[in-house]
């Protein structure tokens, strides 16, 4: 619970309606209390930080003038509604904040009626809002329904189909552009530099009335009484309308401020082993990709390097620092990644296409339709697959191996370590003449020693690591490691198990797996990703071509939301680690 003395006036504030008593000083008391609060809490407990920092006064005028959850707020991208939280009655919520049993880091409906529409993912809001808007049209209601969408979110290609709907509606919608010059990374592009010019009043031309919208700004995102006035003035239009404010990213705490980047989430400061497992040793896989893409660079003019806002997520600012004109980062656009990866490969060039998995399903016709089918290659790599962690079921990667494994002309690669990845990435440029997904998990891997000499791999080919002559242990990608770990515990019971890391889901091994259900009867499968549809499902459907009658149990994600928590958590609570593993092979036993 907040200290109510250093907390005075946040600790009475359990709805927007208690906030509406304060006076103008109060209202600033607030702010600086908000900020400390969120400070306090995050650098304790870890989360989302410079965003939320940089919204405080924000937040507090939009609860002052506007009535909610009557008016409709969405929160773009949501990770910066903390506040929100704090002054709808979830303040002593926070310090579990994406903690296995706590409150989400993103607005969530099922959470509080204060959480209009979940916005795990970016460049949502607007159109959100404008459906809002539209059944309040329809229905005759009187509702001002409010868009909060950051400038790194507007890039995005459904914003822009989203304002040019909204161009012309006659709703009431109100968009806040909130400008701090930042996504993750700094923003690129031309939109970019468009309001970069709006706040210099260099500006020829203004995108937002051209689109048809009224326009307001920019205006200081900081000074709350200013933010009040002129939200007040807002709130009597009815009409399509953007509010142009300028805000700092980490604003109130001086090292967010400098590093931004650094500065976007902060970990918690926890007691060294707390949590994660002992066998956790090795880098972070996305370091294993950034240096190991320079390397291939360094030898490869053709290799490029794309990331959809997230440079320094995927490790691609490696790259981007020694060959800047060889790396893009487009902006938050997945679909405008993959087709201009497209164009590049067309054209000769080996682009290597950094999106996490959750992000990719933005760009599924785009994979199928200007890759897949022209067998173009592009090499995905696909960061954060599987369970991610804290930030919950809008960014796990649970899905690509599902719906992925159905498309034509399209190598589907897991490494089970980080040797693994960096042979793989190796193999996609100099074996690879068609289009090759290459998935790995957020965090650290297994291997401290990662940077071996480069080795080629066959496309399709398994390998078995351990020979017995009892249970068959199946399993792709970071799957593997638990099952080696299930192995060392089940050979203390004089069980002798079979292991095999798949390593491709297509082309399958279908030849060394069909071996290994010929000559083993049970079978246990694991992967870190959904099971409808997934890896164990094609060895069962290989079992069922065969005519074989194995015992096989596919170990995967039920068909669930997937909520947050430690990626150990997670793996434990749904019976997917080396725990469960050995569990269920005595069992067969």
């Amino acid at each position: 619970m907040p200290n109510k003395i250093q907390y005075r006036l946040l600790s009475t504030i359990e709805s927007p309606k208690d906030l509406k008593k304060l006076s103008s000083a109060q209202l600033i008391e607030l702010c600086a209390e908000l900020r400390a609060f969120l400070i306090e809490t995050i650098l304790a407990h870890g989360g989302h930080f410079s965003a939320n920092l940089g919204v405080v006064e924000l937040t507090v005028a939009l609860h002052y003038v506007f009535d909610l959850p009557n008016d409709k707020l969405i929160w773009d991208v949501g990770h910066q509604a903390y506040g929100h939280k704090v002054l709808t009655g979830r303040m002593h919520l926070l310090h579990n904040i994406r903690k296995w049993g706590g409150i989400s880091g993103f607005p969530k409906m099922t959470e509080s009626e204060f959480d209009a529409f979940g916005t795990g993912h970016s460049s949502t809001s607007i159109s959100a809002a404008l459906g809002y808007a539209e059944a309040a049209l329809l229905e005759n209601t009187k509702r001002q329904n409010i868009a909060v969408i950051g400038d790194g979110s507007l890039t995005a290609g459904q914003a822009f189909e989203a304002l040019n709907n909204a161009g012309v509606s006659e709703s009431n919608l109100l968009i806040i552009v909130n400008d701090n010059n930042m996504g993750i990374d700094p923003n690129l592009g031309a939109l970019n530099r468009h309001l970069l010019a709006l706040q210099t009043g260099k500006a020829k031309t203004n995108l937002f009335e051209s689109f048809g919208l009224a326009y307001q700004g920019p205006v200081d995102g900081h000074n709350v009484l200013e933010l009040i006035e002129v939200l007040q003035k807002q709130k009597e239009l009815n009409l399509p309308r953007v509010l142009h404010v300028k805000t700092v990213k980490g604003k109130g705490y001086l090292p967010a401020e400098k590093e931004q980047t650094k500065w976007h989430a902060a970990a918690s400061f926890v007691k060294l082993g707390e949590s994660g497992t002992s066998h956790k040793v090795g880098e972070k896989y996305q370091d294993v990709f950034g240096v190991t893409l320079v390397e291939l660079a360094d030898a490869n003019n053709k290799v490029i390097g794309i990331t959809p806002a997230m440079p320094t997520g995927c490790g691609m600012n490696l790259m981007m620092a020694k060959y800047p004109h060889r790396v893009f980062d487009v902006g938050i656009a997945e679909q405008h990644a993959v087709t201009f990866s497209a164009g590049l490969a067309a054209s000769g060039m080996r682009p290597f296409c950094n999106i996490y998995s959750s992000f990719l399903q933005r760009a599924y016709d785009q994979v199928i339709h200007d890759v897949c089918l022209q067998k173009l290659p592009v090499v995905f790599c696909l960061d954060r697959a599987g369970v991610v962690g804290e930030d919950g079921a809008t960014h796990h990667g649970l899905y690509d191996l599902a719906f992925l494994k159905c498309l034509p002309n399209l190598v589907i690669a897991a490494p089970s370590n980080e040797i693994e990845l960096r042979q793989l990435l190796f193999t996609a440029l100099s074996a690879v003449d068609r289009p090759m997904v290459i998935r790995y998990p957020r965090g650290k891997g297994v291997i401290k020693n990662w940077q071996v000499p480069f080795k080629e791999y066959v496309i399709g080919q398994s390998e078995i690591i351990e020979k017995g002559t009892g249970i068959a242990l199946i399993g792709i990608g970071s799957a593997v490691n638990e099952l080696i770990i299930a192995a060392e515990e089940l050979k203390k019971l004089n069980v002798k198990c079979t292991i095999l890391n798949a390593r491709f889901l297509a082309p399958l091994d279908e030849n060394t797996i069909a071996d290994i259900l010929a000559t083993h009867q049970t079978i246990i499968t694991l992967e870190d990703g959904c099971a409808a549809g997934g890896f164990g499902e094609s060895i069962v459907a290989l079992a069922q071509q065969l005519k074989l009658q194995n015992n096989i149990h596919v170990l995967g994600f039920p068909n669930e939301i997937i909520g947050q928590g430690s990626r150990e958590q997670l793996m434990a609570h749904y019976g997917l680690d080396a725990a469960a593993v050995v569990a269920l092979a005595k069992k067969l036993v």
